[in-house]
């Protein structure tokens, strides 16, 4: 028995290094070919941002000072609208002395992008991709992103992936919505997950089948890392609970949240079942990637990238410390630049440090966009944003409200557009809520002028009133 033991282990620790020689091989030599074939400088930006984060938080204020400047003249001589605005106020980058002049220009907000979006794009701006978001917040948004903004982005993701001591490479299941993603599975995308050890879950739909499936394909791929919705990996952890299986000895080293806001219950589900610590991400395909929670327990500001303020309903700046609007400029968005970006999102940055030793600013809270789970007439439980890419796609959809009474009766309140068709419309989400909740189900669909918030003042996309 001891010899036939002692084989198993050298087994398990021979197939150990092997599955680590394939990380660091992904890591160093197939993540940055593919990077490099497709135009990006991310390997470059990354290595930068891990020397960074250990700068004191002055010399990290003073490289933002830089970049800021740095932005400002090249959206003055290269952005229509930027160059405009500029003039028109009497601006010269040249005089920031301070992060705090960035007051001197006015915020940019989801209407203002729509209104300007050519004037917006640089005039020497190449790889422009476009992009559609408002998903959580129900206010659709075309915007576009260049290859440095992409860059910069993905080289973020990776360090902070990083701090959790996992890597590109190690087995990643992934439990997303976004057709963006779903809808790319071509051959080229299929074959680079699978040399990437990337698993791709679709997380509109949560029947019991679906769990059942999701459990299977995390016991197979054994995952060292999940990436998703709070709230989709709460509900996938609670099932598992609730049928007795244990999904605590995968070898899961780190769960990675992001999309919505972050629950401590939803943490302790996710922790408990999964036997894995939970790091918080924070941002969106427009504000790109704001920040992460590092081991520490720190929610760091991506700060060579980002600058953020808090702003109150006036739009005025609040000292740190105290809750307000998040506002962004990323700083590598020269192409298409959301400089002072309006998020929607409210949160607090605090004075503190981090034990950890970077120099990264902290958030110390987010109050950010938040989904419900609906669940269909056959008892099928389907994520928010099943219904919520519905109507964002709908041209002339200014804003929306999806409320869900019963198990019978979905109602649905829209703010028109002048290019809104109620003929197209109504029959477009008719026919695909029905797809989703069944084909009895009444779908109510209602006109209002605004939509009001809740009684906390923050806004609801997706309610539903049947319990689950």
């Amino acid at each position: 028995m001891g010899y036939s033991n002692s084989n198993s282990n050298d087994r398990i620790h021979q197939n150990g290094k092997l599955m680590d020689l394939y990380t660091k091989f992904c890591s160093s030599l197939l993540f940055p070919l593919h990077e490099t074939l497709k135009k990006h400088s991310s390997v470059r930006v990354r290595a930068e941002m891990e020397r960074t984060q250990w700068l004191s938080t002055d010399k990290i204020r003073e490289l933002q000072l830089a970049k800021l400047r740095a932005l400002l003249l090249d959206v003055q001589t290269h952005v229509p609208y930027y160059r405009s605005l500029f003039s028109e106020i009497g601006l010269d980058p040249n005089e920031f002395a301070h992060l705090n002049d960035l007051e001197k220009l006015p915020l940019l907000d989801k209407p203002t992008i729509r209104k300007y979006s050519d004037a917006l794009k640089a005039d020497d701006a190449v790889g422009l991709s476009k992009f559609n978001t408002g998903g959580s917040s129900g206010e659709p948004l075309l915007f576009f992103i260049g290859r440095l903004r992409v860059s910069h982005d993905v080289a973020a993701k990776w360090r902070a992936t990083r701090w959790w001591g996992v890597d590109i490479g190690d087995p990643e299941a992934v439990v997303w919505g976004s057709p963006i993603e779903l809808g790319a599975q071509d051959k080229i995308r299929l074959l680079r997950d699978k040399l990437l050890r990337t698993q791709l879950l679709p997380a509109f739909e949560m029947s019991p089948e679906k769990l059942d499936a999701f459990i299977a394909k995390l016991q197979k791929i054994r995952p060292k890392m999940l990436f998703g919705y709070p709230s989709a990996l709460a509900h996938i952890a609670g099932y598992a609970e609730s049928k007795g299986i244990s999904l605590k000895n995968l070898g899961i080293k780190v769960a990675f949240v992001t999309s919505e806001k972050l629950y401590e219950h939803q943490r302790e589900t996710i922790q408990r079942v999964f036997a894995c610590p939970v790091a918080n991400g924070y941002g969106g395909r427009d504000a790109g990637f704001i920040a992460h929670q590092c081991p520490a327990g720190g929610m760091h500001i991506t700060a060579e990238d980002i600058i953020v303020e808090i702003i109150d309903t006036d739009g005025k700046t609040l000292p740190i410390g105290q809750l307000g609007e998040i506002v962004i400029t990323h700083l590598a968005t020269r192409d298409f630049p959301f400089i002072r970006y309006r998020t929607g999102d409210m949160g607090i940055l605090s004075e503190q440090t981090c034990t950890c030793g970077r120099g990264l600013p902290l958030l110390s809270d987010i109050q950010g966009r938040t989904t419900d789970f609906i669940i269909a007439k056959d008892g099928t439980v389907l994520h928010g944003l099943a219904l919520i890419y519905v109507l964002r796609d709908l041209s002339g959809v200014e804003n929306f409200k999806i409320t869900q009474h019963s198990i019978d009766k979905t109602q649905v309140h829209i703010v028109r557009g002048t290019d809104y068709s109620s003929q197209t419309a109504e029959h477009k989400i008719r026919s695909e809520f029905k797809k989703r909740l069944g084909d009895s189900v009444e779908i109510d669909i209602e006109y209002l002028e605004t939509i009001p918030a809740e009684k906390s003042g923050k806004f609801r996309y997706v309610v539903s009133h049947v319990k689950h």
